[in-house]
């Protein structure tokens, strides 16, 4: 278990997306959605990540400049 709280908030956005993408695909192998609504499900996924983990970057820069 690594001891650094930034590689423990790290190791738990990568699981949680890995089981994130892992629930997607499940479904699409389980037939249940169809592999454009999957792509889409999974583009979006990714867009949210990237979209929170550039707000949160920004919330931290206006930070330090008190």
């Amino acid at each position: 278990m690594p001891k650094n709280r930034t590689l423990k908030v790290a190791a738990g956005i990568a699981v949680s997306f890995i089981a994130l993408a892992g629930t997607v695909i499940f479904l699409l192998a389980a037939k249940i959605i169809s592999s454009g609504m999957a792509i889409l499900m999974l583009v979006a996924l990714v867009g949210m990540y990237f979209g929170f983990g550039i707000l949160i970057a920004a919330y931290r820069l206006i930070g330090k400049l008190d």
